[in-house]
């Protein structure tokens, strides 16, 4: 049902999980078959909090965050995270602290100066529109755990 919800957001072309450890390669499917991600390579995903399918138009990684994370800012890619455990306090908008860009369309920061706290729990679905400063301030139900739907805009895309 979760992955169904997943593609289904990439789909529609709407985590920011933090920076992710080594990996094992990811899935990329294919656009004439269905892909499905073995429950196994899943657990394994969040256990580390890893990306686990990518293409060019979308990424699924599983979110893990057991303390807080740097602010970012994607020019690209939409984040729609849906939360499975846990609990986080979430900082949107506002300007981002030390911020540099760490990749073409990444910038990553310090923190946020202004924006709107909320806290986000297990059930809740958050939608961070493309260009949007976030950052997880807090996280005082550790470990939280979330899938992560990046969906990509067409380079030029405004």
């Amino acid at each position: 049902m979760i992955l169904m919800i997943a593609v289904a957001a990439a789909a529609f072309g709407g985590g920011e999980p933090q920076t992710p450890p080594a990996a094992p390669a990811p899935i990329h499917p294919s656009t004439s078959k269905v892909t499905i991600v073995p429950n196994t390579t899943v657990d394994d995903a969040f256990k580390k909090g890893i990306g686990f399918v990518e293409s060019s138009e979308f990424k699924i990684n599983a979110g893990r965050r057991d303390a807080p994370g740097g602010a970012e800012v994607h020019g690209r890619d939409t984040d729609i995270f849906y939360i499975l455990e846990g609990q986080a306090v979430l900082v949107t908008g506002g300007t981002v602290e030390g911020g540099k860009e760490t990749a073409p369309n990444e910038i990553r920061g310090t923190g946020i100066k202004g924006g709107d706290s909320q806290t986000v729990k297990k059930g809740d679905v958050v939608v961070i529109p493309r260009g949007l400063p976030h950052w997880f301030k807090e996280v005082p139900q550790a470990p939280m755990l979330y899938f992560v739907v990046k969906t990509t805009a067409p380079a030029g895309a405004k």
